[in-house]
Parts: C-alpha cells; structure tokens; sequence
C-alpha cells in the first residue's frame, strides 16, 4: 500500500496542473486568445504532433503515458539475434536495450520490427517472423 502512495500523489500533482493550464484558458474572454492558450497547451503536450510522438516514445513518463501504441521500424544490416542487455539500433535513430534475460538467435537482414507497449511502461520488440520479443527500454 505505502508503495501506491508516491503513484497517486504524482497522478494528483499532473492532473492538478492540466486543471490549471485549462482552467487559465477558459478564464479568458477574447476567442482568439483563448484558442491561443488552449494551442499552446497542446503544443507543449508531445501528444500534440505524431512526429514529436514519435521521437519521444519510450521516454514518456510511465504513468502519463501518452502517444502511439507502437512504432515501426526495422534493424538496418544483419541481425543475428539479441541477449540480455543487448542494444538495438533501429533505423530510425532509436537505441532500445533488452531488459530481460531474454536470448534469441536468429539471421535476417533488415529485420522489420515493431516496438509496443506493455503493462506498467515496459515496452517489446516483435521482430517479423519471430514468436518472441524481448522486453527493452529505450535508452537513445
């Protein structure tokens, strides 16, 4: 239980400020200021544009977890497989290691992959073909 208290004061303190960003913008009476105020909000939001999105997944903060439930992309070059600790460049720029004691072997070139979210901010890594997808963090 005692556990579950520092998630609830964070869920509270987020809440608390979106209510307040919100409640700034409906106080003001000229509807172009308003909508200029409710754009701002949302353009800080990274659920604001897909690409930022994009670019942010896997860092987001896990209990306001916003965003596509995945992304796509593939593993440039030979790929033979992971184990524990491991990292992963994917073609787009992004640096996920493995977070289980996970080993998969395996030889495929320009492994098409798939990251998705899981329960409590953990994310996987399908791999095309593959049954199995190690659990990973984002680390880049």
């Amino acid at each position: 239980m005692k556990a579950l208290a520092p998630l609830a004061l964070a869920l509270a303190a987020g809440t608390a400020a979106a209510d307040t960003d919100l409640a700034r913008c409906r106080a003001i009476a000229e509807p172009a200021a308003r909508l200029a105020c409710y754009d701002a909000i949302a353009a800080a939001s990274p659920v604001g544009s897909p690409a930022a999105s994009a670019a942010t997944f896997g860092f987001e903060n896990r209990i306001a977890q916003s965003g596509p439930e995945a992304i796509e992309s593939r593993i440039p070059g030979l790929f033979e497989g992971w184990s524990p600790n491991q990292r992963i460049r994917l073609e787009n720029g992004q640096v996920w290691q493995v977070s289980d004691d996970s080993r998969g072997v395996l030889a495929v070139r320009d492994a098409k992959v798939k990251v998705t979210r899981g329960a409590m901010g953990s994310f996987f890594l399908e791999i095309e073909g593959r049954r199995q997808a190690p659990r990973v963090r984002r680390v880049e």
